[in-house]
């Protein structure tokens, strides 16, 4: 049994001065997918995380220090490890590392969120088009993936706490969805939280701003997503509402692995 995390903490440095390495330890977690580290290894202090038997591995923004990043801790040393997807300007915001345990491979992605203007907006379309086709190969030889993390898109006028107001917001257009109801479907991927919790509302993501977590007026934005012959794998796959040391919240699923 295999217990994974998905968490972007919105700053790895930020998090572990508000008690994430507790958190950790208190979880006994296999495998923690993090998105937005926002440092590179060597400036944050992971010896408390190393103690506990994690390996880690770090793929961090060269175009902009400080920004982006994903991270993957596991207690099994993987197999196969890589930086990236083969997209040379993603890549440089260092959005997606993969680690292979025996038959398991597993993305941790930090999808664009598009926020800051059509720009953005247009890199996080770009982002959508690039990522399908190249998992999709990867899955020919590799069929039992986890592809997990920041999607930044909300799928279902369930997954948002107003989706009425919220049907012109970038992670709500009619194009993100579009393409995650495609990766669902056509790309042979399921979500796990939806799988085990059909009519469960429950969020992910907060604007600060608004001190919306206050009253759970959340997203769901962060998905733990797999391939169809890990489907009847999936034991559990929750929300941890109560951890709260960024605007998200963390993802659990346990697979019978």
């Amino acid at each position: 049994m295999l217990k994974i995390i998905s968490y972007n903490l919105n700053g790895i440095r930020a998090a572990i001065g508000k008690g994430f390495t507790d958190w950790v330890a208190a979880g006994g977690y296999d495998i923690i997918g993090i998105q937005e580290t926002k440092a590179e290894k060597s400036q944050v202090d992971i010896s408390a995380l190393t103690a506990l038997g994690y390996h880690d591995y770090w793929f961090s923004a060269t175009s902009k220090k400080g920004y982006s990043g994903v991270a993957i801790f596991s207690k099994q040393k993987p197999d196969f490890v890589q930086n990236g997807f083969g997209n040379d300007f993603f890549d440089a915001e260092g959005r997606v590392i993969r680690a292979d345990f025996g038959d398991l491979t597993v993305f941790n992605c930090y999808f664009p969120s598009g926020t800051s203007g059509e720009v953005r907006q247009g890199a996080k379309y770009e982002f959508l088009d690039a990522i399908f086709p190249y998992i999709m190969e990867v899955k020919k030889t590799r069929p039992n993936i986890l592809l997990q993390g920041d999607f930044n898109i909300a799928h279902a006028n369930m997954d948002i706490h107003d989706p009425k107001n919220n049907a012109k917001t970038t992670g709500f257009l009619p194009e993100e969805r579009a393409w995650l109801s495609k990766w669902l479907g056509e790309g042979g991927f399921v979500d796990s939280f939806r799988t085990a919790n059909p009519q469960l509302q429950k969020y992910s993501w907060w604007n600060v701003r608004t001190n919306s977590r206050a009253t759970n007026k959340g997203w769901r934005i962060d998905y733990q997503t797999v391939t169809e012959p890990l489907k009847d794998k999936i034991i559990a796959s929750d929300l941890l509402n109560d951890a709260v040391h960024s605007d998200h919240c963390p993802c659990y699923l346990e697979l019978d692995i």
